[in-house]
């Protein structure tokens, strides 16, 4: 601002000048420029102002990083981070591991003597790893609410700058802070974007701003309680130096909730809300399967929102359903142009996922529906019976058929092969390439291979994908010509009512004889 004033003046006084000067040549008085103290005082401020404006414009660059590290450095000054939360422990609901493991933290910080006549320290750092909308920042503003502590909350990004030096100043100016509201906590959200391993490629500037954030970890004062708590996605990318003892000591993995999480997940998120008598919050949790607290929370608000816009005065069980189907398969499409010909290869399509999965009886299916909803013209939502965190090869060979029974049906009925199975063939791939690869699962050996190994023996690999594909698409599609009478009535069902739910499918196939596929052609 200061540099764009002095042009302005120095461009008018110039302007000025030359005028004058031209006037007096004109009229040949020239002699009498320099007898007037007014124009010797002109030109000198003339002259002036140019030799500042060259000074400000000496090192350029430097000047514009400090008018705007100023200008931010004063926006924040404005607007102190430091806050007192009001969130705690009882606020958070399905973390009751990770909340465990911070009561000696929080202990620590509130009754701080008794640990110090053990000898004991405090935790340096604590970093929270994970899935995105599994609370991560949630619990960080937790612990500083359980504490009573100044709580600084930042992200990663705002350290980022191309100047050398601004976020170096940043990460400075921000431990000075905590330091002086002592005891208090600092939350780095999204840590790898200044946190990420140094190479020799590497930026300087963020190279700076992680050494100054390695040397702050490092140079607490021993009588100042200051815990940072750093968040990410994405641990494979922090540097090693961020990562060991006495920086981030303590290292929790925040995943996605399960059945008793998820069921007390919901309950903190209805607890504000007029549910129906027949809402059941257990059935709610087993139908949420794979969801994180983010998704659970969207889920109660999209059902609150789908009752008002049904004037409903409780939220139905209904209204949750249907909140679950927009999160899972995206927005429904109201007035869809599907050709009937179209139509009929969607409804045999899904039809063959659903019957498949009903034939190996791995996970219930929950709804199938040719109803178009986001680019999908069609799917299944499947609910898992429990939670499960170890798979045989039998059932990772299960969920490839099941993938696999829209395209086995398509062929069966209309002896052709649509577009419409692409998404089916990439996820099909995926696990058979983690059972090769990764599980060991396969004529390779059991060895998980590493990227390395994966580039040399890419033939091998891709042969040995495609055998297990193969091998369980012609199991899939056998079983679907034996019971291609069931597969008919499920297709015909769909095209005259769209939509059908478990009891609805179960109710239709309650004549037909299923006997479990064998798994051992395959």
């Amino acid at each position: 601002m200061k540099k764009r004033i002095v042009f302005i003046l120095f461009c008018a006084s110039f302007v000025f000048s030359l005028s004058t000067l031209y006037i007096l040549y004109l009229s040949n008085n020239l002699s009498s420029l320099f007898s007037s103290v007014y124009h010797l005082l002109l030109f000198a401020t003339t002259f002036s102002l140019f030799f500042y404006l060259i000074k400000l414009n000496s090192n350029p660059q430097y000047a514009h990083a400090t008018i705007i590290t100023e200008k931010k450095e004063k926006n924040k000054n404005s607007n102190d981070p430091s806050i007192k939360p009001i969130i705690t422990f009882e606020n958070v609901a399905g973390l009751d591991e990770a909340k465990d493991e911070l009561v000696e933290v929080i202990d620590f910080i509130k009754q701080s003597e008794k640990y110090k006549k053990m000898g004991a320290k405090i935790p340096r750092g604590i970093l929270f790893h994970g899935p995105p909308g599994t609370g991560k920042t949630l619990l960080a503003s937790a612990v500083a609410g359980e504490t009573k502590s100044a709580f600084f909350s930042t992200s990663g990004s705002e350290f980022v700058e191309k100047y050398v030096g601004v976020g170096a100043k940043r990460i400075r100016t921000l431990f000075e802070k905590a330091k002086k509201d002592s005891p208090s906590v600092i939350f780095i959200d999204e840590i790898d974007a200044i946190g990420s391993k140094r190479h020799l490629d590497s930026n300087n500037e963020k190279d700076q701003t992680l050494n100054q954030l390695l040397v702050e970890l490092d140079g607490f004062n021993t009588d100042q309680t200051v815990l940072v708590i750093g968040a990410t996605n994405r641990l494979d990318l922090l540097d090693e130096a961020l990562l060991r003892p006495g920086r981030f000591d303590r290292h929790m993995y925040i995943g996605n909730p399960n059945t008793k999480a998820r069921e007390e997940i919901l309950k903190v998120h209805t607890i504000n809300k007029p549910l129906h008598g027949s809402v059941k919050i257990v059935d709610l949790a087993q139908k949420t399967h794979g969801m994180s607290g983010a998704h659970l929370s969207n889920v109660a608000n999209e059902a609150a929102i789908i009752a008002v816009r049904e004037n409903s005065l409780t939220i139905t069980t209904i209204h949750f359903e249907q909140a679950i189907e927009r999160i899972v398969a995206g927005l429904k499409i109201k007035n869809p142009t599907v050709l009937l010909k179209e139509k009929r290869i969607v409804s045999y399509h899904e039809a063959g996922h659903a019957l498949v999965g009903k034939l190996l009886s791995t996970d219930m299916v929950q709804k199938v529906s040719i109803i178009p909803r986001g680019q999908s013209l069609g799917y299944v939502i499947h609910m898992p019976q429990a939670d499960r965190y170890i798979l045989t090869k039998d059932e990772l060979l299960s969920k490839i058929m099941v993938i696999l029974g829209g395209r086995a049906a398509e062929e069966l009925i209309f002896n052709h092969f649509s577009t419409g199975a692409k998404d089916d063939l990439k996820k099909a791939t995926a696990l058979a390439m983690q059972m090769v690869c990764d599980y060991g699962m396969s004529d390779l050996g059991f060895v998980c291979q590493e990227p390395a190994i994966i580039r040399s023996l890419s033939c091998e690999i891709n042969s040995a994908v495609n055998k297990i594909i193969e091998s369980c698409y012609t199991v899939t599609y056998k079983h679907l010509k034996k019971y291609s009478d069931s597969l008919e009535k499920i297709a015909l069902s769909l095209i005259e009512q769209e939509a059908l739910n478990a009891s609805e499918l179960d109710e239709l196939l309650k004549d037909c004889e299923l006997k479990k596929i064998e798994l051992e052609a395959v």
